[in-house]
């Protein structure tokens, strides 16, 4: 099952690394996006430099969050935009149609059509369930996916989800389910143990 759009932490750290191999080992994970608000463009690029390696060993595609411009410094990344920041990139990514990226549109469907008329690779819906990396301002309900459907666009699911409730968001039609703090926050297990309970 390699339906996993697993998210960063906020900080990569020794933490981090140790577990990231082991994790994209496991074949889960489609796609690795680096969501690191606070970090300068400069650090971020180190990182990128560092984790480039081991997505491409699992072949897992690397996704920069927020900054389609870092992400044409690099032939093999996609990015990843908000609504906020799609407003600041939106001629850029005009121009460079064939980068891969994709785009928010939170509880959408007319945000959705707009990302697949830019050319998006594909459109995140959520939060979907209660979460803990981010404040939720928008909530998504299961039968946006079956709506999105019709646009012929991949489909993310977003927001809360864990091993208890991605079957349901795949079985209405997500293409991938994104995690991020059941794995790199989970009290009660390990990284490599939480995602292996996505079966």
């Amino acid at each position: 099952m390699k339906k996993i759009y697993l998210i960063s932490p906020n900080k990569l750290n020794k933490y981090f690394y140790n577990f990231l191999p082991r994790v994209l080992g496991t074949k889960k994970v489609k796609f690795l996006q680096l969501r690191c608000k606070k970090y300068s463009r400069k650090n971020l690029t180190k990182h990128i430099k560092k984790i480039l390696p081991i997505t491409q060993k699992y072949k897992v595609k690397l996704i920069i969050n927020d900054d389609a411009y870092l992400a044409s410094k690099f032939k093999r990344i996609g990015f990843h935009l908000g609504q906020k920041d799609l407003r600041k990139s939106e001629k850029k990514i005009l121009l460079n149609k064939k980068k891969f990226f994709g785009i928010t549109c939170h509880n959408s469907l007319s945000l959705a059509k707009k990302a697949v008329l830019l050319n998006s690779s594909y459109v995140a819906f959520g939060a979907f369930f209660p979460t803990q990396t981010k404040i939720v301002k928008y909530i998504a309900k299961k039968n946006i996916i079956k709506k999105a459907k019709k646009l012929n666009t991949k489909i993310v699911a977003i927001g809360g989800v864990t091993n208890k409730n991605y079957k349901d968001l795949l079985k209405c039609g997500a293409n991938y389910v994104a995690v991020s703090s059941f794995v790199w926050k989970n009290k009660e297990f390990s990284p490599l143990q939480a995602i292996k309970l996505f079966k």
